[in-house]
């Protein structure tokens, strides 16, 4: 069917390594063709194709590492993400292709479904001269102790100003959104995904005083190794690592470009963390 050049332009991708995802691109491609311009679909999770495309929305179907790949490959071009989950928890794939379907219209007609996240831009400095590694993040950056998992120490400073030396297995640096990750799993606070800050959490500290801590997004943090082991790491996204060294850095700021996410209006704000995590609820007995 020929559609109206006013009608939204939407590309697919999926990820390819869950079985599931095939059939119901097949059937997505069907739906969407119908009631949009279908400008291109990828089984793969490289979507620079979509903006080449000049799409206004990416339906991505996977999990949410699968959400965290599409979002880097984008860079700067980030184009409002419409997650179908296909993975565990769903935090960032907020439908089902049932709800996506019944709710298509809407959520391509409403541009106040579209959340703004932040994220990080990630960048190793090698004390050796080495080029440096890094990119950009939508949930965390993690330093890592790595085997032979022996304690490290790394010094934090913010905007050139010494803060502290962590001694321990690492630390995280998170978003907001990251907040609900590894942050979280480790005792961090929850963030709202609007808020301008960031999240600095020791990993397993050799400190009764070290504590996560919340920062001001405008601010620059450089983590600079002091004590490593063989497989120390900068991770981020839990996807993208680079080694680290006795005398690197990792400079950590807030990148200028924004993930964005379609959000789901048939769910609540909070639905994730009270249903999925169970946020509040008090033992039974």
């Amino acid at each position: 069917m020929l559609r109206s050049e006013a009608d939204p332009r939407v590309f697919i991708v999926g990820n390819p390594d869950k079985p599931e995802v095939p059939p119901a691109m097949e059937r997505l491609t069907a739906f969407i063709a119908e009631r949009a311009n279908l400008v291109g679909t990828d089984l793969g999770l490289d979507a620079r194709r979509a903006t080449d495309a000049q799409a206004d929305f990416l339906v991505v179907l996977g999990g949410d590492g699968t959400m965290l790949s599409v979002a880097r490959s984008l860079g700067p071009k980030q184009i409002p993400l419409i997650g179908v989950n296909f993975g565990k928890l769903g935090f960032l794939t907020h439908f089902t292709v049932e709800q996506l379907i019944d709710g298509f219209d809407d959520v391509v007609a409403d541009g106040g479904l579209i959340t703004e996240r932040m994220m990080l831009n990630v960048r190793v400095e090698y004390a050796d001269g080495r080029p440096g590694c890094g990119g950009i993040c939508v949930n965390d950056c993690v330093i890592h102790a790595g085997p032979p998992f022996r304690m490290t120490s790394f010094d934090v400073e913010l905007d050139g100003e010494q803060l502290t030396r962590v001694s321990g297995d690492g630390l995280i640096v998170c978003t907001p959104t990251g907040s609900t990750a590894h942050n979280l799993s480790v005792g961090g606070p929850v963030l709202m995904v609007a808020v301008h800050s960031f999240v600095l959490t020791p990993l397993n500290p050799h400190s009764l005083t070290h504590r996560p801590i919340v920062i001001d997004s405008d601010i620059r943090v450089v983590i600079r190794a002091k004590e490593v082991n063989p497989g120390t790491t900068a991770l981020m996204d839990g996807q993208v690592s680079c080694p680290l060294r006795a005398g690197d850095s990792v400079c950590i700021t807030r990148s200028p470009h924004r993930c964005r996410i379609v959000r789901n209006p048939s769910v609540p704000h909070w639905h994730n963390l009270i249903t999925k995590l169970g946020w509040g609820y008090l033992p039974n007995g």
